[in-house]
């Protein structure tokens, strides 16, 4: 069975996006993986289609009704047991091993979060998990759905052209990943270092760990924090 997300969205015209391009879009053309957007507005019982309200107890923007978001995520989702997440900056941070937890799985429901907010009653009745992909706002949710997906489809068996890509990168075994080099030899007088072009497996394996260790150093100590964690491979 192939991988199924189901997108909630006020603009399903941005989906596929850029993943109908590249590996993903072939993917998407092979039928390893599908995407259905889905127009919230549909599911709106007024003349004007509204699906969002002024906020309880006032203050500024506009908040997602819970009545016209259930309806949607229940006409989608009767039956279903895939993960459904909401795209929230509040959200618990995305991580490789949640993106490969999600890949395991039959696909997802997304609900693409837009103005002020989601009413929380529709989070708590409806099992939404929030998830977020960094510290900043985005307009909407559709970016952050795009970007999810992207962390998913590219590990889904297959997709990718040599399965080896999506295990010696960052975040693969909790360390950013080492330094990446090719022709030519020598670069504006810089020269790719002499133990990648030693033949020495052994050796180049040791270099890449001892310099995905002092990237991560420099640049991600918390992850070096994590108990699971060896850096002395």
């Amino acid at each position: 069975m192939s991988f199924k997300a189901t997108v909630l969205t006020l603009y399903p015209e941005m989906f596929p996006g850029h993943l109908g391009h590249s590996l993903a879009g072939k993917a998407l053309e092979r039928g390893q993986w599908a995407i259905e957007p889905v127009q919230i507005r549909d599911f709106a019982t007024d003349k004007h289609r509204s699906v969002d309200d002024t906020p309880a107890g006032g203050g500024a923007g506009m908040v997602l009704r819970p009545d016209v978001l259930a309806r949607a995520i229940d006409h989608v989702s009767e039956n279903d047991t895939r993960p459904r997440l909401l795209m929230s900056p509040r959200g618990k941070p995305l991580t490789q091993d949640r993106a490969r937890e999600l890949a395991a799985g039959d696909g997802v429901i997304i609900i693409c979060g837009r103005f002020e907010g989601v009413d929380q009653r529709v989070i708590d009745a409806r099992n939404l998990e929030e998830v977020c992909i960094g510290d900043y706002i985005l307009s909407g949710g559709e970016p952050a759905a795009l970007t999810l997906l992207d962390a998913v489809v590219r590990i889904l068996p297959g997709v990718m052209g040599n399965d080896l890509s999506g295990v010696h990168e960052s975040f693969e075994g909790g360390l950013l990943e080492h330094p990446h080099y090719t022709r030519p030899q020598v670069w504006e007088d810089r020269d790719i270092p002499e133990v990648l072009t030693s033949g020495n497996h052994k050796l180049i394996e040791k270099w890449r760990h001892e310099q995905a260790v002092k990237l991560t150093k420099e640049r991600r100590p918390d992850l070096l924090a994590k108990p699971s964690q060896d850096v002395t491979k």
